[in-house]
C-alpha cells in the first residue's frame, strides 16, 4: 500500500483529534463536577438545604471522565503495560508483540463495546436517582471506551503493519 491510497497522516490527525474531543468532554465533565460540589457546599452551609441530586450527577460525571481519559490514554499508547519482556525482544519479535499488544486492545474494546451496548438497552428503563434520566447513560460511558478503544488500537495496529518495516519499536509511544 502506498501512501496516497492509505494516507495514513490524516487518519492520524483526525485520532489526535478525537482523542482532543475525548479529553475536551471529559475536562467540561469535571469542571461541571467541581461546580455542582460548589452548590453542594453552599446549598447545605448557606441555604441549609442540601441538593440531593449531585451525588447522582458526580457518579455519573466520575464515569464520563476516567473512562474518556482511559480512551484518550489508549490513543497516546500511554496505557500500563509491562515491557522489560518485549524489550529484550529482536526488533521483528518486538514490533510483532507490539501490534499484537494493539491488537488484543481493540478486540478488548470491541467486547466492551458489545457488552456496553447490551447494558444500555437493559437499563434504558430504569431511571438514576434525583437525576430522572435512562441509567444508560452511565453505561454509556463504558460503551463509549469501548467503541473508541476499538477505534484507536485497531487503526494503530493497522498503520503500524502497514509500515512495519519503516517504523522503530524505540519510537512506538509518540509514532503519531
Amino acid at each position: 500500500m502506498n501512501h496516497e491510497t492509505t494516507n495514513p497522516v490524516g487518519i492520524e490527525r483526525a485520532l489526535v483529534q478525537v482523542r482532543r474531543l475525548c479529553i475536551l468532554v471529559a475536562a467540561l465533565a469535571l469542571v461541571t463536577l467541581i461546580l455542582t460540589f460548589g452548590w453542594l457546599v453552599f446549598g447545605r452551609y448557606v441555604l441549609n438545604a442540601t441538593p440531593t441530586w449531585v451525588e447522582q450527577l458526580a457518579l455519573l460525571l466520575i464515569c464520563y471522565v476516567a473512562f474518556l481519559g482511559a480512551a484518550a490514554g489508549v490513543q497516546e499508547d500511554s496505557h500500563i503495560g509491562v515491557t522489560i519482556f518485549r524489550d529484550i525482544l529482536p526488533v521483528p519479535a518486538r514490533k510483532g508483540l507490539i501490534i499484537a499488544v494493539d491488537l488484543s486492545l481493540a478486540i478488548f474494546g470491541i467486547v466492551m463495546l458489545i457488552a456496553g451496548i447490551t447494558l444500555m438497552r437493559f437499563g434504558w428503563d430504569t431511571r438514576l436517582p434525583m437525576l430522572d434520566i435512562p441509567e444508560s447513560f452511565r453505561t454509556l460511558a463504558i460503551t463509549s471506551l469501548g467503541g473508541l478503544m476499538a477505534l484507536f488500537a485497531g487503526l494503530r495496529a493497522i498503520l503500524r503493519i502497514v509500515r512495519f518495516r519503516s517504523w522503530s519499536p524505540d519510537d512506538f509511544i509518540k509514532e503519531y
